[in-house]
C-alpha cells in the first residue's frame, strides 16, 4: 500500500507514516513538498504506481485551489485505486463539498489526532480487503474508445468479438456499455436482452453462472451480447467498484470480454480503463479525429499502467488519406497497432441488414481483422501457464 503525503509539514508526516506502518500492509512512503497541477506533475515512484491501493493526505488549507487541482490529478494518475484525505482545520461547509466533489473521500482534522487518522485508515482497509486482493482470472477485458463519434468503434468492436468466436471458436461476451441508445445489437441483427449491461452491474452482490444467463442474449454464431438501454433520458447509477467486481466475475466465465465504451473518462468508464488489459483508441486519418485522438491520449498516458495497455487503431485507412500513419504517430507519441482499411460500402450494408461480414470474407478489412484477432490469441496463449503433470496447473 503506498501513503502520500502532499505538502504536509513534516512532523505530521513521520505520525502518518508511523500510523500506517501498523496498519497490516507493506508500506511504500512517498512525500511531496509541493502541490500537484495539469502543468505542474511530479513523476510518481514506480513502487508507488504499482501498488495495490494508495491512501493520498493533501494538506487543504495553504491552498485550496491547488489542493483541488492535486484531487484530480491523482484521481487520473491511480482511477479506483485511491482514497484522498484532506488535511485541514477547516469547517466551511461549500469548501468540504467541492473537496468532496473533487475527489476527497475524508477530512482529517488539524492538528493530527492519531486515533481518527488510524480509524480512518483502518475503514479504508476494510473496504478495499474485498478488491485489492483479489485473483487476477484468465478471461481478458478489452474496452474500446472512440476519438470522436463516427469513428467506427462499434463496428470493429462488434467484427473483432465476432471474429474471435467464429474464426477461433474463443468463448467472447461483447458488453454495449453505453448509458442509453448503444448499437451493439442492431449491427448483429438482434433485439437484445431484456436487461443490460448496468442491470447486471447492480445485481453483483448476487451475480452467478444462473442470474448472468437470464442477462445475456445470444447470437446465432455462439457470441453472447449484453445490450445497451434502448430508452432514452434513462439513468444508471453504479459505482466504479461494482464495475469492477461484475468485470472480474465476468472474466472467469469468458475467453475474451469486450466493451463497446462511450467517448468518455468518466468514472464508470475509468474502472473498466484500470481492470482492462487492452485498451483500444479508435480514430480515422481525418484531422478533427487525430486532434481528438491526441488529446485521449494525453489524458491517459498520465496513469503508467493505462499507457502500457493502450493501444491506436486507425480505422477506414487508405494510403490515399491526406493524414499518413507517420502524421498521426508523431501527433499522438505513440505507435499505430493497427490499421484497418476502408470498407465503408460493404460495412453500411452489413450493419443495414443486421449480418456482420464473416471471417471467411476475402475483403482486406476481413483479413485485417483475423490478423487482430489472431495477434490477441497468440498473446493469451503466451501467457497461459503451462499445466503441471498429474495434479494441477500453476500461473
Amino acid at each position: 500500500m503506498a501513503l502520500l503525503t502532499v505538502h504536509v509539514g513534516h512532523e505530521a508526516v513521520e505520525q502518518m507514516r508511523n500510523l500506517a506502518g501498523s496498519m497490516p500492509w507493506t508500506l511504500v512512503a512517498v512525500d511531496y513538498e509541493n502541490y500537484f497541477s495539469t502543468t505542474k506533475l511530479p513523476a510518481l515512484t514506480q513502487r508507488a504506481i504499482e501498488a495495490q491501493g494508495c491512501v493520498a493526505v493533501v494538506d487543504f488549507d495553504e491552498d485550496p485551489e491547488l489542493a483541488l487541482q492535486t484531487a484530480e490529478c491523482l484521481r487520473q494518475s491511480f482511477y479506483h485505486r485511491i482514497a484522498i484525505l484532506a488535511f485541514s482545520a477547516s469547517t466551511d461547509p461549500d469548501m468540504l463539498l467541492r473537496a468532496m466533489r473533487a475527489g476527497y473521500s475524508e477530512f482529517i482534522s488539524k492538528p493530527l489526532d492519531p486515533d481518527e487518522f488510524t480509524d480512518a485508515l483502518t475503514r479504508l482497509d476494510h473496504r478495499w480487503s474485498s478488491t485489492v486482493s483479489r485473483p487476477h482470472n484468465s478471461g481478458k477485458i478489452l474496452s474500446f474508445f472512440g476519438a470522436k463519434g463516427g469513428v467506427g468503434t462499434t463496428t470493429l468492436a462488434v467484427h473483432l468479438a465476432m471474429f474471435l468466436t467464429r474464426g477461433f471458436g474463443k468463448k467472447v461476451l461483447l458488453i454495449d456499455n453505453h448509458a442509453q441508445l448503444g448499437h451493439v445489437a442492431l449491427y448483429l441483427g438482434m433485439d437484445g436482452s431484456n436487461h443490460h449491461f448496468y442491470d447486471l452491474v447492480l445485481n453483483v452482490s448476487r451475480l452467478d453462472q444462473e442470474l448472468l444467463r437470464g442477462f445475456i442474449a445470444t447470437h446465432s454464431s455462439g457470441l453472447d451480447v449484453l445490450s445497451s438501454p434502448d430508452v432514452y433520458g434513462a439513468l444508471w447509477k453504479t459505482d466504479e467498484d461494482s464495475v469492477e467486481r461484475t468485470l472480474e466475475f465476468l472474466s472467469t466465465q469468458y475467453d475474451f470480454v469486450l466493451l463497446d465504451c462511450e467517448a468518455s473518462f468518466e468514472d464508470i468508464n475509468l474502472a473498466v480503463v484500470a481492470f482492462s488489459n487492452w485498451i483500444y483508441l479508435v480514430a480515422t486519418p481525418e484531422i478533427g479525429a487525430v486532434r481528438d485522438l491526441s488529446r485521449y491520449v494525453d489524458g491517459l498516458i498520465q496513469n503508467q499502467q493505462a499507457t502500457k495497455k493502450l493501444q491506436v487503431i486507425i480505422n477506414r485507412y487508405s494510403s490515399r488519406e491526406a493524414v499518413t500513419i507517420e502524421q498521426i504517430e508523431k501527433a499522438v507519441h505513440l505507435p499505430i497497432a493497427f490499421k484497418i482499411p476502408n470498407n465503408y460500402g460493404a460495412l453500411v450494408q452489413s450493419i443495414n441488414i443486421g449480418e456482420p461480414l464473416t471471417p471467411d470474407s476475402k475483403s482486406e478489412f476481413s483479413v485485417q481483422m483475423m490478423k487482430w484477432a489472431a495477434t490477441l490469441v497468440k498473446a493469451v496463449s503466451a501467457t497461459a501457464p503451462e499445466p503441471a503433470k498429474k495434479k494441477f496447473a500453476l500461473w
